[in-house]
């Protein structure tokens, strides 16, 4: 049994982890930490979780957490980086849900994070936990930093076509929507429902520090660099990301939908759906599936794909327990298998 810690046990990511593993046959959750709620019950703050979580919140403690095998760090940037090192000395293996060590120029995560990077000397031994792209390195890696959920749905959707060369790499767009969950369980008045309720809007369009992670998987791919303009928007629901991404075609002739379905045939979480459908955010909403759908308008060269996933299943959580099983040699999708609940 795979004895997992799970710091920052009281946001909604920390909560989806709670929720998977519960019913995850190869896990017990041994240590839940948050330091506003230590000394209560997991499931007196969460009823949902009664009769299947049995821990007490404690405070974030290195030697407690050094007991486990894996630690998760479901926590806001620049918390991870504090005790990753401590973790991995004792043998522990570390997922990192935040962006502490996801981007691999140290002086580029601390432009768009606006922090003093505490370890950056991990940074390069991190492997990014996108299964479908580094799918060998997680198995034998210690420290994962699990993707963005903007991220996961933009890079899967343009990966086929980024890999094979026949989509011009600068003149990329990803129009991005995400539900209020996104911005994480805090009082933020731009974040209300009263607040987003009826009403729909951009934001960061100067720059949102989702784009250079996003850059860096694309170019990793290209081996080139690439051009992206990503632009996210907050939409009135609770979760999804809904990813619309556009490119031009550089080939005259390409069956882009048996490119996308040769690609993602054998990913357990990647569903590409037949020619002409638009997947909705509902589709996967509370599974660790990632729906796309390829179209080309008029028959044109200009190439639209849209990318659906759970901001806090594949975008998150569950994306880290995947890597988790990959970590612990384990089936791939164990634990995973839920169906989107509907409606």
């Amino acid at each position: 049994m795979i004895r997992s810690g799970i710091v920052g046990g009281t946001g909604y990511t920390g909560v989806e982890l709670l929720r998977i593993l519960a019913s995850h046959s190869e896990v017990d959750v041994a240590v839940v930490t948050s330091r506003s709620d230590a000394g209560s019950r997991v499931d007196a703050l969460y009823p949902s979780l009664r009769g299947a979580i049995d821990a007490v919140f404690s405070l974030p403690d290195v030697e407690t957490l050094a007991t486990c095998d894996v630690v998760f760090f479901a926590t806001p940037n620049g918390t991870a980086m504090q005790m990753a090192e401590q973790l991995l000395a004792r043998g522990v293996k570390v997922i990192d849900l935040s962006a502490d060590f996801r981007i691999k120029e140290v002086r580029d995560w601390e432009k768009w994070y606006g922090m003093q990077h505490a370890c950056p000397d991990l940074i390069a031994e991190a492997v990014y936990g996108l299964p479908e792209v580094n799918r060998a390195l997680i198995k034998s890696a210690r420290l994962v930093a699990c993707p963005g959920c903007y991220p996961t749905a933009v890079q899967l959707g343009f990966l086929p076509l980024i890999e094979q060369g026949v989509i011009d790499a600068g003149q990329l767009i990803a129009d991005v929507k995400s539900g209020v969950s996104g911005a994480g369980r805090k009082a933020e008045l731009a974040t209300l429902m009263s607040e987003t309720g009826e009403s729909f809007k951009a934001y960061a369009v100067s720059g949102h520090r989702h784009l250079p992670e996003i850059r860096q998987g694309l170019e990793m791919a290209a081996g080139k660099p690439v051009s992206l303009t990503f632009v996210p928007h907050l939409i009135p629901m609770i979760r999804g990301i809904h990813a619309t991404l556009y490119g031009q075609l550089n080939v005259d002739q390409c069956d882009v939908q048996a490119l996308f379905e040769k690609r993602y045939a054998d990913e357990h979480f990647v569903d590409v759906l037949p020619n002409g459908a638009h997947p909705d955010t509902r589709n996967v909403k509370g599974s660790n599936m990632c729906q796309i759908a390829v179209h080309q308008p008029q028959g044109s060269q200009t190439i639209v794909i849209l990318s659906v996933v759970d901001n806090l299943v594949k975008g998150a959580a569950g994306q880290a327990i995947q890597n988790m099983n990959l970590m612990f040699g384990l089936e791939e999708d164990r634990g995973l298998n839920m169906i989107a609940l509907y409606p």
